[in-house]
């Protein structure tokens, strides 16, 4: 018989001060009285500095897209010809398409060699507009191509191993929820299997080699359904625009939506934040993917490993979704004290995930894992990960840590068999979302936390 009692916890940070946990709020901390005036600074970097302080200043830097770097697997390296025994990319055109979340007239990119093995040489990089607005073609509206480049105009940069590389400003006109091509030229290739992408892209990109960067469309192009190099896309934006970051696992990455429709939960939640004026104002970023756990590296780092890099380190964001934990009671054994210990490291994780957000004035909210009943792989027939699931989601739910709850749970379990996911809403194996199934997530959230 499964068990329905929760697991018993004494959850000892959760009785501390919440000042405790958190440090000084940004208005408490004052600087001191005798502190140097700061000295005049050249346009270049006014512009850095609003960047980096948004309040007070017309105009700052804020993430509009972003996909988690990682690791690329040896089945999710680019297809042949493109991957070779020691390099990659070797004189390839990469076109991939994006969507933007918050609009605007000014755009810079973010490439990162986080995973690579080697530097990697980027010879040249255009965006442009893709043809009839649609995600995954290899196709561009004429015209529309513009020129990117790095570092006070370098049309050709080398990312450092481990580094990440933000462009120049690029003027592109692109309203709110647009997709947006960006096509690489590597003459170089690089010298290395180790290569960083983010493989849950749902968005078709296009391999071609040769030079073909400004060219409008690309016939026989190699397709592949992965995004390399790439990781972030900001916006030049109004002082009172700000980011909220998703850390998420493959129901955040969109695992059973639509290849190029643009339809996970963040993509739907944002069509309602873009259609209503409180909150259009708010991009999403979404920092999922697939396989992801928080407490263990695996597919890609753990989210507490990734929390600087990936939230606080983003341009702009003031807000933090939490919605990640099922692929550590998943992959913890089946026992009754493997799923206890899974269930309290969970907890204190998210704990410590709170307290170190707040330590840089962002807001954490926090969402309910959803049930897997039925899943092959997670299902227990003793019931200990449901029972750990239970207990994870009861503190979420009654903790008071987060400065709100979302209840993904409630919004997609079966009245009937609360343990099992609505029968219609997944993708047949019990644990991932059909389009429908992402839309009740997307439905659930109040947007008035988001303004």
């Amino acid at each position: 018989m499964k068990r329905t009692r929760t697991l018993g916890r004494l959850v000892a940070l959760a009785a501390l001060p919440l000042a405790l946990l958190a440090g000084p709020t940004a208005a408490q901390a004052t600087a001191p009285a005798n502190a140097p005036a700061p000295a005049e600074r050249s346009p270049q970097a006014a512009e850095g500095s609003a960047e980096r302080s948004g309040p007070g200043r017309e105009m700052r830097w804020v993430g509009s897209w972003t996909a988690m770097p990682q690791l690329t697997e040896p089945h999710n390296m680019p297809p042949p010809p493109f991957t070779g025994d020691e390099s990659v990319l070797v004189d390839t055109t990469l076109r991939q398409t994006v969507r933007i979340t918050t609009g605007g007239e000014r755009f810079r990119l973010a490439f990162s060699n986080e995973f690579g093995g080697a530097p990697l040489p980027l010879t040249e990089v255009a965006v442009a507009l893709p043809r009839e607005g649609r995600a995954g073609v290899s196709a561009v509206e004429p015209g529309s191509s513009v020129p990117v480049t790095f570092s006070g105009g370098r049309s050709s940069v080398t990312v450092p191993i481990g580094a990440r590389y933000v462009s120049d400003p690029v003027d592109l006109a692109l309203p709110p929820g647009s997709n947006l091509t960006v096509t690489t030229y590597l003459a170089a290739g690089q010298a290395t299997l180790s290569l960083t992408s983010h493989p849950g892209s749902r968005t078709t990109s296009h391999l071609l080699a040769g030079d073909h960067v400004t060219a409008e469309d690309l016939p026989g192009a190699t397709p592949t359904d992965h995004w390399y190099l790439l990781s972030g896309v900001e916006a030049w934006s109004p002082a009172d625009h700000h980011a909220t970051a998703v850390l998420g696992d493959s129901l955040t990455d969109g695992r059973g939506s639509t290849t190029n429709g643009n339809d996970r939960w963040t993509d739907q939640l944002f069509d309602r934040m873009a259609a209503d004026p409180d909150t259009a104002h708010v991009s999403l970023l979404n920092q999922g993917a697939g396989g992801n756990r928080v407490l263990n590296d695996g597919l890609g780092p753990s989210a507490l490993a990734r929390l600087d890099r990936d939230v606080i380190a983003q341009s702009g964001v003031e807000r933090l979704i939490l919605f990640e934990g099922v692929n550590d009671i998943g992959t913890a054994e089946a026992t009754e004290e493997a799923q206890r210990a899974v269930a309290d490291e969970l907890i204190t994780a998210f704990d410590q995930i709170v307290t170190r957000a707040h330590a840089h004035g962002i807001e954490v909210f926090g969402a309910t894992l959803l049930p897997f009943g039925d899943n092959e792989m997670y299902d227990d027939p003793e019931g200990w990960r449901e029972l750990a699931r239970q207990t994870v989601n009861d503190w979420v739910r009654d903790s008071g840590r987060f400065d709100a709850v979302l209840d993904f749970d409630a919004a997609t379990r079966d009245p009937a068999q609360p343990e099992r996911l609505l029968p219609d809403i997944h993708d047949g194996d019990w644990l991932h979302l059909t389009p429908e199934g992402y839309g009740l997530l997307a439905a659930s959230v109040p947007l008035e936390l988001l303004r």
